[in-house]
């Protein structure tokens, strides 16, 4: 990588023809059209909170330097390699789309006559070139190097710098953009920021099966990312034919492993509904101690408690049980485990410790019994496994 320093390049000279996409949120072109601001590679612009983008603009205003930039030359043009953040943030000041408070907490765009020596403010920016025989995973690698400091970037944001092409750029058009209409629907179920790529990586995620950099690597230089969004939109749409209505807890599943196990399955609405809604009731009684699990279970024909996590019989009830049951078989001559009493082997005579002993539900949890003494009863351990759904 060949560099070369450059302190003459100011504030003024990278507004100029500065163009902030409002729709897609970043910083597009600037330095008279030769710097490209966000290229592919890039990540979205995330410093649009009132806070980082004003604290950009807050230090070159008390004349603090803002850091090293890089660009990249690309024959007769540039790009922006690290520090588009803090470029869009005083661009978008500089044009009119951000505004600071003045000393008396009052909002202030920017303004010629109070801060047009903002415009003669120099930058300190590389200029880099690749070199070698691949030139762009020079630049790749070099790309993630310098984000490592200030927001690191986060794996999908990496994947997405590696795999820079035609298919990333269309599917963060799509995946990645705030104003995408779809995008409050899509984020009942998907959870995280989609400026930092959590929808796009979820997407990616559910079509791949996992395999999202194979995936990338396959599509890399596709523009068309209607597989991507039919995979996608089938599994919202399954998941609200489903369930009829959502929980907070359904955010962040992964419905894309759950879309796979059970999209084959026909299910009656009312019914799933009817015992998400009995469950959540457990939740609330401290029943079941796992909320999140509840659509897996149901998803899953209820075969699975152990999903839920449920509360077992406290100490005191199996104590209590087990001191009434170890009695009356004593008086009767035969095991306290129920299962061992009825049969013909040794055990049926076998007296049981009490730590050779499991607590079972008479009547199964999956079928209405709940975990109160009268609905407890001790079973040996081995008689315990193997009845197995409790």
């Amino acid at each position: 990588m060949k560099t070369e320093l450059r302190t003459d390049i100011t504030v003024g000279d990278i507004c100029k023809g500065f163009y902030y996409n409002t729709l897609e949120g970043k910083g597009v072109n600037g330095w008279g059209g030769k710097l490209v601001i966000q290229p592919e590679y890039q990540r979205n612009y995330i410093y649009e909170n009132g806070k980082d983008d004003v604290a950009v603009v807050d230090s070159l205003l008390k004349r603090y330097p803002i850091g090293l930039i890089y660009f990249l030359k690309v024959g007769e043009k540039y790009e922006v390699l690290d520090g588009q953040q803090r470029i869009t943030s005083f661009g978008r000041f500089v044009t009119g789309h951000l505004d600071i408070l003045d000393a008396n907490g009052m909002p202030r765009k920017f303004d010629p006559s109070l801060h047009g020596w903002l415009l003669k403010t120099p930058l300190t920016i590389y200029i880099c070139e690749g070199e070698g025989d691949d030139p762009e995973a020079e630049i790749k690698d070099w790309f993630r190097t310098i984000n490592i400091a200030g927001k690191p970037l986060n794996e999908q944001e990496l994947l997405n710098a590696a795999y820079s092409g035609p298919f990333v750029t269309a599917a963060k058009q799509v995946f990645s953009n705030s104003a995408n209409s779809n995008m409050q629907k899509w984020k009942r179920f998907v959870a995280g920021d989609e400026k930092r790529q959590a929808v796009l990586a979820e997407a990616l995620k559910w079509v791949s099966k996992g395999c999202v950099r194979d995936y990338l690597k396959d599509h890399r230089y596709n523009s068309d990312i209607t597989g991507l969004m039919l995979y996608f939109e089938s599994v919202i749409a399954w998941i609200d034919g489903v369930f009829k209505d959502v929980k907070d807890e359904m955010c962040g599943l992964e419905w894309g492993r759950l879309y796979e196990a059970y999209h084959a399955h026909p299910y009656d609405p009312d019914k799933v509904w009817e015992r998400v809604e009995a469950l959540y009731a457990d939740a609330d009684n401290e029943i079941v101690t796992n909320r999140r699990n509840i659509f897996e279970y149901v998803l899953g024909g209820e075969i699975h408690p152990e999903l839920l996590k449920i509360r077992m019989f406290k100490p005191e009830v199996r104590r209590k049980v087990y001191a009434k049951q170890t009695a009356a078989a004593k008086a009767k001559g035969v095991s306290n485990c129920p299962l061992c009493a009825v049969g013909h082997a040794a055990n049926a005579t076998r007296i049981y410790g009490f730590k050779e002993m499991d607590a079972d539900h008479v009547t199964a949890w999956s079928k209405g019994g709940d975990t109160s003494e009268v609905n407890c009863q001790m079973l040996c351990v081995t008689h315990n496994r193997a009845k197995g759904n409790r």
